[in-house]
């Protein structure tokens, strides 16, 4: 069987780069060349031991190089495992079905009714609850369709608002699951004829960056700035600068960040956002300190979850392999379907695997090898 058959789906990141270098035709030395990373680096991605893909700086030089997709590289989506899993990843067909089905199908809700259902979507989504936002989504796209449809006079401009809402809840899942160009084609279809809503180009920045495209990342955000962006823009581009080796630039969008934050909540995310940051241009003992600075207590459960992750790496990376695994248990306790979905735990998950050494974590990285469909 031809390796990249092999590497279709599972197993780490660096099994599929050095399937498809192969396949370039390229030496270690060659794709070095092509990305600018050490040669000594791409070695001990392919490796899968000391080194592996935990930042979307390299991940994306990488895939440009070899002139793929992230998701090639990532191996989105990813075999379901367990009923939630399978649940979730149903929810690309039905909202595939929604993109080409001319007109909704049902009687519209009350907007009020919508409203509310909006509101516990969200809810589900901040709580880092895959599984319940999917439940959810197809029937609620479709009745905010309907919604825009059928609605006249004052109460347009409101439908046309949850709307735009339920679509963006849709394109985040669908991100989050691997099916980016769905997610794409979703935004897109949330604002035929009307000005660009915040919350969609939001989404596009967040979409732009998974996608391994900071420039492009960059360019939107600056739309979202015009379009009244508060804290959460100039914490998607401090990603994108630190993605680019900017590191000064996201050091000033996160203050800018600081400075828009409106409450407790949005303070502790953007402290929780200079942990991803300070992991993203390689300074994995500053993303520590920041993670112990942070205010997990004021963080939704998706924003915790993906700290933890962040913190997981870092410790993996100051060979506190112990502690990674602990961080990544509670992650999992956290938002069990966002960190099996997610690509970059994934791959620290396959690595853990083989470094520690401490009965008790190596049975809890073997039981989240397990859960996430590793083993």
């Amino acid at each position: 069987m031809d390796d990249l058959d092999e590497t279709a789906a599972g197993g780490p990141i660096g099994v599929r780069l050095a399937a498809w270098r192969r396949r370039r035709g390229l030496t270690l030395d060659d794709l070095a060349l092509r990305t600018g990373l050490e040669a000594e680096y791409v070695a001990g991605l392919e490796a899968g031991g000391r080194e592996w893909v935990d930042r979307r700086g390299p991940l994306a030089a990488l895939t440009a190089a070899l002139r793929l997709d992230v998701a090639d590289l990532t191996g989105q989506p990813y075999p379901p495992r367990g009923e939630e899993h399978a649940a979730v990843r149903a929810v690309a067909f039905h909202l595939r079905r929604r993109l080409v089905r001319p007109h909704p199908g049902t009687a519209p809700l009350v907007l009020d009714e919508l409203a509310a259902q909006i509101r516990a979507a969200e809810d589900a989504e901040a709580a880092g609850d895959e599984h319940r936002l999917a439940l959810a989504l197809p029937d609620l796209i479709e009745a905010a369709d309907c919604a825009v449809a059928t609605a006249v006079g004052p109460g347009r401009e409101e439908a046309v608002r949850l709307r735009v809402a339920a679509h963006v809840l849709g394109a985040g899942l669908l991100r989050r699951l691997g099916y980016k160009d769905l997610a794409w084609m979703l935004l897109h279809r949330a604002r035929p004829g009307i000005r660009e809503p915040l919350a969609v180009l939001v989404e596009e920045v967040r979409l732009l960056i998974d996608l391994g495209l900071p420039e492009y990342a960059l360019a939107r955000a600056e739309r979202a700035e015009d379009a009244g962006a508060g804290w959460e823009v100039p914490v998607l581009c401090a990603v994108a600068q630190a993605m680019t080796g900017h590191r000064q630039r996201a050091e000033r969008l996160l203050a800018t960040a600081v400075r828009r934050a409106t409450d407790a909540r949005d303070l502790a995310t953007v402290v929780a956002a200079r942990a991803t940051v300070a992991a993203e241009y390689g300074d994995a003992e500053e993303a520590v300190g920041h993670v112990s600075a942070a205010d997990l207590a004021a963080l939704s459960g998706a924003d915790r979850s993906r700290l933890l992750m962040v913190a997981a790496a870092a410790e993996a990376r100051e060979d506190r392999a112990d502690q990674a695994v602990a961080c990544l248990a509670e992650a999992d306790q956290v938002a069990p379907l966002r960190l099996r979905l997610d690509p970059f735990a994934r791959d620290l998950v396959t690595a853990l695997a083989s470094r520690t050494v401490d009965t008790v974590q190596a049975v809890v990285v073997r039981d989240l090898a397990e859960r996430a469909g590793l083993r």
